[in-house]
């Protein structure tokens, strides 16, 4: 009785940890939005280069997600979990004491690599340290919860820790709770057996494929502004091709390859790939226009923005758990196209209510519908990314499930943001209002042709 008891607080306080680290990776993509202003007169940012504070992050994370996920199988879970959360202890330590832009871009970039590698880590640990079914599908509603209110959290963060602190606060916040997290996940963790990697890690194919991933990423990220046919982005696009095609000859002929073959045979994790980049395309990319709604056509401050993220957040957290409950009730697939559908209709409901004044509470149908259909697809993805994959290869089925959310992620914005007429804060205010609602009104359709999809496809994502 003593042991079962003394295994159930250990799992509970692992998860406490997991979800923890769910929430640095999300609070770090999020919070530094509201103090880009204050970094860049700080800093002497030039105006077009001031986005990469946010750019290099992404890169980075989804340059990489694939050779951290095959790092956790095969170094240890355990120890890539710790060894992430020192890199973003250090990393954020170095960037609140930053004096130059070029070290704070490299800071967000170092920061990125140790996302790369906590996320696939942190979420493969959930996937082997809790059993397939409710038990695991309950820890992923709590470390969705956890991330999906990170990133509305985020900006309510930023804007109380910039206007009371000033911008470098919101790296330093990050401190001491990646070096908790480094030391608590090495304590509690199931210790990692000896390093499988220094043999058997495909070193061809991890740099061909993080050479083509992050090169994708940063093709889709620069083009919008560059324009698509500059020779910048053809050379990044022809050079990402090139490197993505050798890494598929190079994982046909490798014995032991960074992404085994047989993943590809199961059709959840397919069909999770797939909803990844559509909920990073859709529901991930609403808050760079929520948030230039805010500062830019209502003219929020970055303590008044942070608090209009406060509703999302704890909606979103909600519907995480509530989106757990419907697993159980009518299965992955029902719940990803219900979540998907209430997504959709919050979507639209806010399109038509955003106006250049007129109270908060006519956002809020929208808004609640749109996080609660936000949270329950959220848990519903990684449910499915994780089922009836080998232990051995949890990691890199996630980092395969979270390179597609940002790689679908950066596709979203860059298209939604060209859809909206380039919106930005220079955009006089009717036009910007204007391309928000276009975007807003483009991710209600995403989401509906999602979950046409979703529910579509019969027994793709169901539990066993």
């Amino acid at each position: 009785m003593n042991r079962t008891g003394d295994r159930r607080t250990r799992e509970r306080l692992s998860l406490l940890v997991l979800a923890l680290a769910q929430l640095v990776i999300a609070l770090d993509y999020n919070i530094v939005y509201v103090a880009l202003p204050d970094m860049g007169k700080d800093l002497g940012f030039a105006a077009h280069d001031l986005q990469w504070v946010v750019s290099a992050y992404v890169v980075a994370t989804g340059g990489l997600l694939l050779l951290g996920g095959r790092t956790a199988d095969l170094l240890g879970r355990r120890r890539t979990f710790s060894a992430a959360a020192l890199i973003y202890a250090g990393s954020s330590l170095v960037g609140a004491l930053s004096e130059s832009a070029g070290v704070l871009v490299a800071v967000r970039a170092v920061q990125g690599i140790g996302g790369a590698l906590l996320f696939p880590a942190t979420l493969s640990l959930i996937n082997t340290v809790y059993a397939e079914g409710p038990a695991r599908n309950r820890a992923l509603a709590v470390w969705g919860a956890a991330g999906a209110g990170g990133l509305c959290f985020g900006s309510l963060l930023g804007g109380v820790l910039v206007e009371a602190f000033g911008w470098p606060s919101v790296f330093l916040v990050n401190v001491p709770l990646a070096a908790a997290l480094a030391w608590a996940g090495w304590t509690l963790f199931p210790a990692d057996g000896p390093p499988r990697g220094a043999r058997r890690l495909d070193v061809t194919g991890a740099l061909t494929a993080t050479g083509g991933v992050t090169l994708l990423v940063l093709l889709l990220v620069q083009a919008p502004q560059a324009g698509w046919t500059s020779p910048s982005a053809l050379f990044l696009a022809v050079l990402s091709a090139l490197l993505l095609t050798l890494f598929a000859v190079v994982e046909a002929r490798s014995r032991d390859p960074l992404v085994p073959a047989r993943l590809f045979r199961h059709r959840r994790l397919l069909a999770a790939m797939t909803t990844t980049a559509l909920y990073s395309a859709t529901f991930g990319s609403l808050p760079y226009f929520l948030t230039l709604y805010f500062q830019t056509v209502r003219g929020y401050g970055a303590f008044g923005t942070g608090l209009a993220f406060l509703v999302p957040a704890v909606v979103t957290a909600i519907g995480t758990k509530a989106g757990e409950r419907a697993v159980a009730v009518v299965g992955v697939r029902r719940m990803l196209a219900s979540g998907m559908a209430l997504g959709a209709a919050g979507a639209t409901a806010l399109g038509l209510a955003l106006g250049p004044d007129g109270p908060y509470a006519l956002l809020l149908p929208g808004v609640l519908l749109l996080s609660l259909g936000q949270g329950a697809a959220w848990t519903g993805m990684w449910i499915a990314a994780g089922s009836g994959v080998p232990a051995g290869d949890q990691g890199v089925a996630s980092g395969l499930a979270s390179t597609t959310l940002q790689v679908g992620g950066a596709v979203g914005l860059a298209l939604l943001v060209a859809l909206a007429g380039g919106s930005g804060q220079e955009t006089p205010g009717d036009t910007l209002l204007t391309g928000i609602r276009t975007a807003v009104f483009a991710v209600a359709a995403g989401l509906g042709c999602g979950a046409l999809l979703v529910a579509a496809v019969r027994r793709t994502v169901t539990v066993p």
